[in-house]
């Protein structure tokens, strides 16, 4: 076989073990030979093992191309080995030599207790996970612009960060071909392929949640101490506090972890992250920090209803079993609001977006694009967007970009040559056949109309809360948010004794993501309380 370079490092994305620290992983694994063309890790099924390279060199394939090469003293996988994902890439042996293999269990406990080699090996494959979805590594999906299921497994993969890469059948030449390969006709697309071989022909989000690993709802019989249901900041810190004080804590989610926040291309005013953070790699560090404590995660689990039912809380799911606990934190936030435009549904997904993340940001590189909103998650797209698009167009309702933004962003945004600011501005209609075309934009003073060119358009202008699910449950307020603090009650604790509140989804609620989390962790600590006033009760 021929030479094979080692891959330099990346921002920390593949650091070599020191010969101390292969000595403290030294006995909870075992040492083994290596030749060339050993297969360690497969594509598309678990990882069996955590690999330390001793001697000898291991490359990692996708589809049949390198991606990169490691020598002595690195290690394998990326961040689906801590979170139960399967593997994106293969990671085959280029040159004998041997490896140091720890059952991938020991490596979660290593984690937890190790804070030095935690945090160097969590880093590691935070960064990997990023490496590989920038690179378009990992799922395969085959599939036409033009079709609502091809947008649903895009966003789908998109918001659950999962590497992929998509081949549209009306931009790529050699789509017909593989498929016709592969035994499909374009009628029966969007297909995704899995480890380079298995296809899996139209599949639903559950479907396609299985087959790459996310986390199942827990088991119908088992009654956690804490069901958090929505996993946002909020949820998420939930877990984080619930799990690491001892809480059997289980997160529901129906789409992925993150919420909205998860979506955001750079939080640039969270505490502690001067130079900003990505919603997804917030989101990706609460998890694995979670799932460390011990939390259980589910998705794609929509709740559908609560109720009380032998002294603990029951959550019904839209698909499959029901989950218990003793005590729920409702954390489900919001959903994007839509603009009153005719003809939207149309161009969902296909010219309107309601988040802006690296997956869209790829649809619209060097083009004209429009976003409507004025808040903070507004701001933040612009600035993302401006660094891939040509041109932004920020449409705002009011009279000042001012208005509901944070200093900082306004400040950027006037400052930057590519994004064009119009206030007083509302959209009215918009225009396209098989896609958009141009969003025809009102001034809501002068009633001037002005037609702007764009194949993509970010709508940000706020969310309804996710309660459908709730009433007649528990109290709402007349918008649908969650009301807390009765009088007779702990601080978010809602009309439902044990059942608590955090984040967007609460009436009167802070809408930021620090405050958010502060509601979670808070949340926490009144489910502690609940538990022992409801101690305290004399019995009968």
């Amino acid at each position: 076989m021929d030479t094979f370079t080692e891959t330099p490092d990346h921002h920390g994305a593949f650091p070599r073990l020191s010969d101390e620290q292969i000595d403290r992983l030294t006995p909870y694994g075992t040492r083994r030979p290596t030749r060339v063309g050993d297969v360690l890790i497969r594509q598309g099924e678990d990882y069996p093992e955590f690999f330390v390279i001793l001697a000898g060199k291991v490359a990692g394939v996708d589809d049949e191309q390198v991606t990169w090469v490691h020598g002595p003293g690195r290690f394998l996988g990326e961040l689906g080995l801590l979170t139960g994902l399967k593997a994106f890439l293969a990671s085959v042996a280029c040159e004998a030599g041997e490896v140091l293999a720890v059952p991938a269990w020991r490596l979660r406990e290593i984690v937890a207790r190790d804070c030095e080699l935690g945090d160097l090996v969590l880093r590691a494959y935070i960064i990997r996970r990023s490496l590989l979805i920038t690179s378009g590594s990992g799922l395969r999906g085959i599939g036409s612009r033009y079709s609502p299921d091809t947008r649903r497994l895009r966003e789908f993969a998109a918001r659950n960060r999962l590497p992929h890469r998509w081949i549209d059948l009306e931009e790529d030449k050699d789509a017909e071909a593989l498929i016709r390969n592969l035994g499909i006709t374009s009628e029966q697309t969007p297909i995704v392929i899995l480890g380079g071989t298995r296809v899996l022909r139209n599949p639903g989000n559950a479907e396609l949640a299985r087959a790459v690993g996310l986390p199942m709802p827990a088991a119908p019989e088992t009654v956690a101490d804490l069901v958090i249901v929505g996993a946002g900041p909020a949820g998420l810190a939930a877990a984080v506090y619930g799990a690491s004080e001892g809480l059997s804590t289980v997160m529901l989610d129906a789409v992925a972890l993150g919420g909205q926040a998860g979506t955001s291309s750079c939080i640039e005013n969270y505490l502690g992250f001067p130079l900003g953070i990505s919603g997804a790699e917030l989101t990706e560090r609460a998890v694995v920090q979670a799932e460390k404590f011990g939390a259980s995660f589910g998705l794609p689990a929509e709740a559908a209803w609560l109720e009380r039912r032998d002294g603990h809380y029951t959550v019904g799911l839209g698909e499959g079993p029901p989950v218990h606990g003793r005590t729920v934190i409702i954390a489900t936030g919001a959903r994007y609001r839509k603009p009153a435009v005719p003809r939207l549904e149309d161009f969902e997904g296909n010219g309107v977006y309601y988040a802006a993340t690296l997956a869209e940001a790829g649809l619209c590189k060097g083009e004209q694009v429009v976003v409507v909103g004025g808040g903070n998650s507004a701001g933040q797209a612009t600035i993302f967007l401006s660094e891939h698009a040509s041109s932004v167009r920020l449409l705002i309702r009011g009279e000042a970009l001012e208005q509901d933004m944070s200093h900082y962003l306004t400040d950027r945004i006037k400052n930057n040559p590519r994004v064009d600011v119009m206030l007083h501005t509302e959209v009215c209609k918009l225009v396209g056949t098989d896609g958009l075309e141009a969003v025809i934009a009102e001034n809501n003073q002068t009633g001037e109309r002005t037609r702007l060119l764009t194949r993509a358009m970010f709508v940000f202008i706020g969310a309804d809360p996710c309660t459908a699910w709730l009433a007649p449950a528990l109290a709402l307020d007349d918008k649908g948010f969650v009301l807390t603090g009765f009088d007779d009650g702990l601080p978010l604790e809602t009309s439902l004794p044990g059942v608590f509140a955090a984040g967007d989804v609460r009436s009167q609620s802070v809408k930021r993501v620090a405050s958010a989390v502060g509601e979670g962790a808070m949340a926490v600590r009144l489910v502690h309380e609940h538990v022992a006033r409801e101690a305290s009760q004399p019995l009968g």
